[in-house]
Parts: structure tokens; sequence; C-alpha cells
């Protein structure tokens, strides 16, 4: 799907303030509310937008560990893939999975509550034989950046 700089703009926008009316929407894009939102409609129908929510700081209310993982298979075939993208969608303490070039297959993003949890998980995929060769395990002390890739997109 091809955006312009108008539905660029407007999921910038929603990406700062998912709660803005659609009148202040069309207002901050500088187009009418109806062409606003016909705008809106195509992008939530072809899937850009896939659905709004809250960020969550987390840590004022709950405890949790993070940790990144890399991960490399033992083999490379599809069906390698595919067997451990599956389990990995199973987790829900895994709340990011990326597959990479260069050396390691995938990073995954592991929130737990503490350490035993997370080698309980390590353990649980290991045991699954999903194919892991090797993995390092790095935990996050401290995030310093995290920021909606949209919001860097659109500064350039």
């Amino acid at each position: 799907m091809n955006l312009d700089k108008i539905d660029l703009k407007i999921l910038a926008t929603l990406q700062k303030d998912g709660r803005i009316t659609k009148l202040r929407l069309a207002e901050a894009v500088n187009l009418s509310p109806t062409a606003c939102w016909e705008r809106l409609s195509r992008l939530e129908r072809n899937g850009v937008i896939t659905g709004y929510g809250a960020r969550i700081n987390v840590e004022k209310f709950a405890r949790g560990t993070t940790v990144l993982v890399e991960i490399t298979l033992k083999s490379h075939q599809q069906a390698d893939f595919q067997r451990f993208e599956s389990a990995i969608l199973e987790e829900p303490a895994i709340v990011s999975c990326d597959a990479t070039g260069g050396g390691i297959d995938y990073i995954i993003k592991v929130v737990v509550d503490d350490i035993d949890a997370y080698q309980r998980l390590i353990d649980r995929l290991l045991t699954r034989d999903l194919g892991i060769e090797r993995y390092f395990t790095y935990v996050v002390t401290k995030t310093v950046k995290a920021t909606d890739p949209l919001q860097r997109m659109t500064l350039r």
C-alpha cells in the first residue's frame, strides 16, 4: 500500500495521541473531517492500523525482569523456522521476536517475574526440541530509549 505524507502524518499523530478526537486529528493533518475519516478508515481496512491501545508503565505497579536472547538454530530449513516461530507465538512471556540475518537467527524479548521464571521458559523451549543450537542471554538493566518506529521515520 502506498502512503503519502498525509497518511504518514495521520499515523504519527495517532502514535503520539491515540485518544485524539477525529476532529482534532483532521485539524492536525490539515484535512476536512470527512476526508480525514476516509483516510483513517482506509488505513484501518488495509491493516496499516491494527488497533488502538495505551502505553502502560508496568514498573509503576509490578516488578519484572526483561531479558533479550539471541538464538541460533541447528538447521535452516523452512520447516525448522516454522516450528520455532510457532512455538514462540505460544509463549506469552515472549513479547517480541525478530528474525535476523548475520550470524544469529532470532532475537527475542522476554518479560518475566524473575530470572527463575526466565530459566523455566528456556528449559521448556529446549525440551520441546525446537532445533535451538545455542542461545545467549542478556538481562536488561535499564531501558535508555524506546521509540515508536514511525516517529523516527517521519523525522527524515
